[in-house]
């Protein structure tokens, strides 16, 4: 790879749009296409006339991209259509070891007397969206809650609250120009640019981000930040969803500040190791 790239100048690159760089490779980009919608799906088998649909092309030419894709063991074929394959397991599985907050993450919420018997989760920004990384279940689960991998919208979520935060307003303003990205799921949803830009006013000066039913009615989420310790990696946030009878303002300020305490022990994995 590197001797493709290595007599590119950094004002070559610097001076390449994303436009140029999305038309040298129609292919990478279409396959990406491909694996985006087929995750998007959960496990609905779709079938080339969807896929092709989605691409807005051919079919012929959907069908060599899905055949490179298979090659690859990056989606498999059923009778109904396609799924994603299980090499995209293996390949999220190693990208997640690089992380030690996430190899910490379910140590952390067992030992913590108040996140134990809850529904707990860590999660990172991509674009205006959450990715789920991991989910601690001390509980049952719920209508709506996340497992990993799932990506939901960061207006509605207390983890993409607390993820979004850290930005400058001007960011937000940028991420969410067009409203089609602040998805409402019940009437306390986030409806507006100008409503979310006000939670994340009060999420920065309060130290954690609310969503009090705005995924599920009966549930109040709660999330923290965890920065990033080093400047390559991202900052993920950690938190929790109350249901009934743990939904209350005293169970709400003790969960608070256990993932506080979550979030400081995250923020520094390596040296929590070397302490056990």
């Amino acid at each position: 790879m590197s001797g493709n790239v290595s007599h590119i100048g950094r004002d070559d690159v610097g001076s390449e749009t994303d436009g140029e760089r999305t038309a040298s490779a129609p292919a990478v980009v279409r396959s990406l296409r491909i694996l985006d919608f087929l995750a998007e799906s959960h496990g609905q088998v779709r079938s080339l006339s969807d896929i092709a649909r989605e691409l807005g092309i051919a079919k012929s030419s959907t069908s060599n991209l899905c055949a490179a894709l298979e090659d690859g063991r990056l989606i498999r074929r059923t009778s109904g259509g396609y799924l994603l394959g299980r090499r995209t397991v293996e390949l999220g599985s190693s990208y997640l070891s690089t992380f030690d907050q996430v190899r910490e993450f379910y140590r952390i919420c067992e030992d913590s007397p108040a996140l134990s018997s809850q529904l707990v989760q860590i999660a990172m920004l991509d674009g205006p969206r959450v990715l789920y990384l991991a989910v601690f279940e001390g509980h049952e689960r719920f209508p709506l809650s996340a497992s990993v991998g799932d990506r939901y919208p960061a207006s509605a979520t207390a983890v993409g609250k607390a993820l979004l935060s850290e930005l400058d307003p001007n960011e937000i303003d940028r991420l969410f120009a067009d409203g089609r990205h602040i998805v409402t799921f019940t009437p306390e949803s986030t409806a507006t640019l100008t409503e979310l830009q006000q939670k994340l006013s009060a999420t920065r000066q309060q130290g954690f981000a609310v969503d009090a039913g705005e995924v599920h009615p009966s549930v109040v989420g709660l999330a923290v930040l965890v920065p990033s310790s080093r400047a390559s990696d991202p900052s993920f946030a950690i938190g929790v969803s109350l249901v009934f009878p743990d939904n209350t303002a005293a169970q709400q300020a003790i969960a608070v500040e256990a993932l506080r305490s979550a979030a400081a022990q995250l923020t520094t994995p390596l040296l929590v190791s070397e302490s056990i």
